[in-house]
C-alpha cells in the first residue's frame, strides 16, 4: 500500500498524548494497510519542553500504538512573536534535508499530506512533492492571512497581508489536491475571485472530528468529582477552553448577569479551562455580583468527555467572525456532538451543523442578550432539550475518524 508522509508542524504532542487529527489519521490509515508517518516539530508551541534531537536535523520514534513520529530539530519559542516565527521557518528550512535523508533509509513517499496551520508547511511539502515527483495534499485547517485579517491583527491592504495572499493563492494553484476542514472552502476560493485560476474540483471537504469510542472510553475511566457539575438543583451550562482575549468570555459573564436580573435561580455556568484573563473575569463576577458563574480551572483532557457528559447543555463560543460564513471545525464542537447534549451556539455560521441536525440552538446575532435568549430557550423544554442532545450524539458518528480518514483516502487514490 501507499507511503503517506503526514506534516504538521504542531503535532509534536499527539505523540504523548495518543490523539489528534493526524495521530487518528495515520492510526487508521496504518490499519487500512497505508504506511504512514507524523513529521513534526520536536518543539511544543506554548510550552518550554522539546524532543531532544541529538545529532542531526530530526530524530524519530514510534509511538505507543506504533505510528512512526518523525520530529524536525526547530529552535525553541515560548509566546507568538518573532522566536515563534523563527521557530516555522527553522521547520520549513530543515524539512528539505530531513525529507531527503529519512527518504534515503526508509523510502520516499507516494503522497505528501502537508497540513497548515502556517503555509510554509504547505510550501514545503508541494517543492518536496514536485523534487519526488509524487502528488501533494494541502490541507487547510486555518486561512492565513484572512483569520489573521477577521480578528483585526492585519490590515487586509498591508504590504505583508497582499504577499500572503498572493502567497496563499500560489499554494492552491499548485497543490495537486485541497482539503478544506471547513464546508465552504470552495465558496471562500470563489469570494476570493481565485476561482478562475485554481480548479474547484480539486477541493475537498474533510471536518474534523472525534474518536467516538476512545471518548466514552474516557468519559468512563477518567470521571472527574465535581460538587457544582453534580448539583442536581443546577442546569449547568458547560464551557470547556481557553480564557483568552479572542474567546470573547467576558460576552458569557454579560449573558449570564442578564439571566440573573431576571430571577432566574436554576441555572448556573461552569467555565472550565485557563488563561491570561481568567484573573480579570474572576474580579469582574466578585465586583458585579455575578453569582451563576464558577471558574473551574485548567482540567487535564482526559477528563473532558465526562465533564460534557454531565453537563446539562455545552455551549460553543469565541469571537464570532466574518469566516463563520463559511462552516465550522472546532474540534471542541465535535466533543460536544459526542457528548449527546444540547449544544447552545453562541452566533450562527453557515453550513450549521447544529441547524441540520436540530441538535442545538444558535443565537442568530452574537450579543449578550441573544445568547441570554439562547440558554433559556433550550433551557425550557425538557424534553425538546434531551431530543437535541440525542441528535447531537447520532450526529458524531458522522465525523468518527475512521469514517474521515475513509474520505482522506478516497482523495489519496485519486490525486
Amino acid at each position: 500500500m501507499k507511503n503517506v508522509w503526514l506534516w504538521n508542524h504542531y503535532a509534536t504532542n499527539m505523540c504523548s498524548d495518543r490523539g489528534g487529527r493526524h495521530y487518528w489519521f495515520a492510526e487508521n490509515l496504518i490499519k487500512q494497510g497505508y504506511n504512514a508517518t507524523v513529521f513534526c516539530a520536536n518543539t511544543i508551541h506554548n510550552s518550554a519542553e522539546i524532543i531532544a534531537v541529538d545529532s542531526g536535523k530530526y530524530t524519530s520514534y514510534l509511538s505507543a500504538d506504533g505510528i512512526p513520529f518523525v520530529f524536525v530539530k526547530t529552535p525553541s519559542y515560548m509566546e507568538n512573536g518573532k522566536q515563534r516565527i523563527k521557530n516555522m521557518v527553522a521547520f520549513y528550512r530543515n524539512i528539505f534535508p530531513v525529507s531527503k535523508d529519512y527518504a534515503k533509509i526508509n523510502g520516499k513517499p507516494d503522497v505528501i499530506l502537508a497540513s497548515s496551520v502556517h503555509p510554509l508547511t504547505l510550501v514545503a511539502g508541494i517543492k518536496i512533492a514536485k523534487k519526488f515527483s509524487i502528488p501533494c495534499i494541502c490541507e487547510v485547517r486555518d486561512l492565513w492571512p484572512e483569520s489573521i485579517v477577521a480578528y483585526g491583527i492585519l490590515k487586509r491592504r498591508s504590504i505583508l497581508a497582499q504577499a500572503l495572499y498572493k502567497g496563499e493563492k500560489w499554494i492552491y494553484k499548485k497543490a495537486d489536491s485541497i482539503i478544506m476542514t471547513w464546508e465552504g472552502g470552495k465558496d471562500y476560493i470563489i469570494d476570493q475571485g481565485w476561482d478562475r485560476d485554481i480548479d474547484l474540483a480539486k477541493v475537498k471537504h474533510i471536518s474534523n472530528g472525534v474518536v467516538v469510542d476512545l471518548f466514552d472510553k474516557n468519559s468512563v475511566e477518567n470521571q472527574i468529582i465535581d460538587s457544582d457539575l453534580d448539583n442536581k438543583n443546577y442546569k449547568n451550562i458547560v464551557y470547556a477552553g481557553s480564557i483568552r482575549k479572542v474567546n470573547n468570555l467576558g460576552m458569557l459573564l454579560d449573558a449570564a448577569k442578564i439571566i440573573q436580573d431576571q430571577g432566574n435561580t436554576e441555572i448556573m455556568f461552569l467555565i472550565y479551562g485557563s488563561g491570561d484573563e481568567s484573573e480579570m473575569l474572576k474580579k469582574r463576577c466578585e465586583n458585579e455580583g455575578i453569582h451563576n458563574v464558577i471558574f473551574k480551572g485548567r482540567v487535564e483532557k482526559k477528563y473532558v468527555p465526562s465533564i460534557l457528559k454531565k453537563a446539562y447543555i455545552n455551549i460553543l463560543h469565541n469571537s464570532s467572525t466574518l469566516l463563520d460564513k463559511y462552516g465550522q471545525s472546532q474540534n471542541k464542537f465535535f466533543e460536544y456532538l459526542a457528548a449527546g447534549r444540547c449544544i447552545v451556539q453562541t452566533y450562527s455560521t453557515g453550513y450549521s451543523i447544529c441547524e441540520r441536525a436540530n441538535c442545538g440552538i444558535s443565537a442568530p446575532i452574537q450579543n449578550a442578550e441573544e445568547v441570554a435568549k439562547a440558554v433559556l430557550t433550550a433551557c425550557s423544554n425538557e424534553k425538546k432539550n434531551q431530543s437535541m442532545g440525542e441528535n447531537a450524539r447520532k450526529m458524531a458518528y458522522e465525523f468518527d475518524f475512521k469514517k474521515l480518514t475513509q474520505e482522506l483516502i478516497d482523495v489519496i487514490e485519486i490525486v
